[in-house]
């Protein structure tokens, strides 16, 4: 049984990426800042012990990571370095960290997000983010050894949120569509690549 780090498991993504790799028969430790152990990505000491003395993963999904709406006139210093710290960093950091954890031929799939090709006003902090992200896993797949991998998910809004955000979800994919985008990723061969969800 493949074993398979997930990390922001109690979010709206990473709770359907969550059962669907338990539906599908892996071994998932579902991690969070509340889990036992948990892991803040915007720490890099927590990352650090979360992945000390690991050497036995499959796989790294992290469904984890924050940046901020505003029009860019209007954003402040903290509001950029929240994506700057949280969804990039954080992510580069997990790839840092976890890098000696992950068996060949295993893979690391980061979450960006379909603002770094399809932004909507008041994006910029986040489809910088995301851009950057995808600039990151295109470079980073050149350098990986042993066959393992590194993709990023770009899923645009799910339903889930949209509807939470008092919007019109009709439009947009549900959680559970997303999740597959993660899985296809994680049993393909590609690396380097940015995943798009088939909605």
């Amino acid at each position: 049984m493949k074993k398979v780090v997930l990390i922001g498991a109690t979010g709206t993504i990473g709770k359907a990426v969550n059962q669907r790799l338990r539906d599908k028969g892996y071994d998932v430790i579902a991690t969070s800042r509340k889990s036992t152990p948990s892991i803040n990505i915007e720490n890099k000491e927590s990352i650090a012990n979360f992945f000390a003395g690991r050497k036995d993963l499959d796989a790294i999904i992290c469904a984890a990571g924050d940046a901020s709406f505003g029009a860019f006139s209007n954003l402040t210093d903290e509001q950029i370095n929240i994506g700057l710290n949280s969804k990039l960093m954080g992510q580069v950091n997990i790839c840092r960290k976890a890098l000696d954890a992950l068996k060949p031929n295993g893979a690391m799939i980061l979450t960006g997000g379909i603002f770094a090709h399809n932004p909507w006003p008041e994006t910029t902090n986040i489809a910088m983010v995301n851009a950057a992200l995808e600039g990151f896993v295109k470079a980073l797949a050149l350098e990986l050894t042993e066959g393992r991998r590194v993709l990023v998910v770009h899923p645009p809004f799910v339903k889930e949120t949209a509807e939470a955000m008092g919007m019109d979800g009709s439009n947009c994919p549900p959680a559970m569509a997303v999740a597959r985008a993660y899985v296809r990723g994680l049993e393909g061969q590609e690396t380097g690549k940015a995943i798009y969800v088939d909605a």
